[in-house]
């Protein structure tokens, strides 16, 4: 087999180090000054979360974790992650609706009842202008779209969200309010719209605005942050920011999500998702899609940014991803939190892993005021901790090569 240089240099240093008995990820950030100085500052709030996997002769998959920094008890805003679950619960519940001809291409429109609701009858990136879940979940997956989760988080309800977390072991997670949206505080986020699915003129399903008492709401450290923040008026106010009441994700429980989405069939059956065969096509396709290859919704802005939403192996470079690697994932910004947790595969060499972190970047300690150091910091780290962790994995030796087959479409 031929070594990389950089493989080389890490097994030097473990031949070399007292500290042999530290595991892969543990060697990975020793090994690489560039991202050990990110992770072991404090003020960046590093966690990642690293699974080989290994297939057996059959193709059955294992999985070995390794952690750094995990703290499901520690406060981090998750953003547009939240998004995953919650499109898998719109796909399940059509599922258990069990109403005839209802499903994800259904024609789903939204009503307005309280304000600042609003409604949405027809949308503009699909052909006959009709919207459905399915081409909501299509632009959550491609470019993480704002107005198509506010949708099915209005679908679904804030209560129905936390309580099929739970029930499904995710107890972690808290998802309360809608995103990128003004006029709604954290009683509007309670109330979601009354909505109508159709076939046709035919009425197949109609839900009224419905009222969710109570939310999730636990003792979790650093939910008060910072220094100051920027208000609704532009106006920095000198007191620290709090995410009491938005939404919480722990890295263990988006970790968990990606896995029993892309591996239903290896782990525990409470925590897996009611869906079916047509419905993990849709995610697979679409979680693994570069927005120039989709037509329809088609966003040719986006026609030479592959690593759109890819923070990582790519961060924001803008580079090319050859057609061998295919990353299937999802990502969230804001508030200076980066986090993404992403299945990566090259078919060409035989490698698959998963790789999940996030990281915090706000050197003024303000929120809100759209300084953040993304660009310098930020995306830097999740790019080279992907190179680093992929690296390590083409070296890998493995019992049998994968067969990725069930995730390829023609793209």
């Amino acid at each position: 087999m031929k070594y990389t240089s950089s493989f080389l240099v890490l097994l030097f240093f473990w031949a070399c180090s007292p500290e042999k008995n530290l595991d892969p990820l543990q060697q990975m950030l020793q090994s690489n000054p560039e991202i050990r100085t990110f992770a072991e500052n404090p003020e960046h709030k590093v966690q990642i979360i690293y699974t080989q996997i290994d297939r057996d002769a059959q193709n059955h998959p294992s999985f070995t974790t390794y952690t750094y920094g995990l703290d499901t008890n520690h406060y981090f805003y998750p953003a547009s992650t939240v998004k995953l679950p919650t499109a898998l619960l719109a796909l399940e519940r059509l599922n258990e609706l069990g109403i005839e001809g209802l499903d994800k291409h259904s024609t789903f429109q939204t009503g307005a009842a309280t304000p600042p609701q609003t409604a949405v009858l027809t949308d503009s990136s699909k052909a006959d202008l009709l919207p459905n879940v399915a081409h909501y979940i299509k632009k959550i997956l491609l470019v993480s779209d704002n107005d198509a989760y506010n949708r099915l988080y209005e679908f679904l309800g804030q209560a129905y969200i936390n309580e099929r977390l739970r029930e499904k072991g995710f107890t972690r997670t808290r998802i309360i309010h809608r995103l990128s949206v003004s006029g709604y505080d954290s009683l509007d986020n309670r109330r979601t719209n009354p909505l109508v699915f159709l076939e046709g003129d035919s009425v197949l399903y109609r839900q009224d605005e419905v009222y969710s008492n109570g939310y999730p709401n636990w003792t979790l450290e650093n939910q008060i942050q910072g220094k100051a923040f920027m208000n609704g008026a532009g106006e920095i106010v000198q007191e620290p920011f709090d995410f009491t009441y938005k939404n919480y994700m722990s890295l263990l429980d988006l970790h968990d999500i990606l896995q029993t989405t892309l591996f239903p069939e290896a782990v525990p059956t409470p925590q897996s998702f009611n869906l079916t065969e047509t419905d993990y096509d849709l995610l697979y396709e679409y979680m693994s899609k570069l927005p120039r290859e989709s037509e329809e919704p088609a966003y040719p802005d986006l026609a030479n940014w592959d690593d759109y939403v890819k923070f990582l192996l790519y961060g924001s470079s803008k580079q090319d991803i050859p057609g061998h690697i295919r990353i299937f994932n999802k990502v969230g910004d804001a508030y200076g939190y980066l986090t993404d947790a992403a299945y990566i595969i090259d078919t060409k060499n035989g490698v698959e892993f998963l790789l999940a972190a996030t990281i915090h970047v706000n050197e003024n300690k303000t929120f809100n005021d759209g300084v953040y150091e993304y660009e310098e910091t930020g995306f830097p780290f999740l790019k080279k901790l992907g190179e680093v962790v992929y690296e390590f994995e083409l070296n890998r030796e493995r019992p049998h090569d994968p067969d990725f087959s069930k995730f390829f479409f023609e793209h």
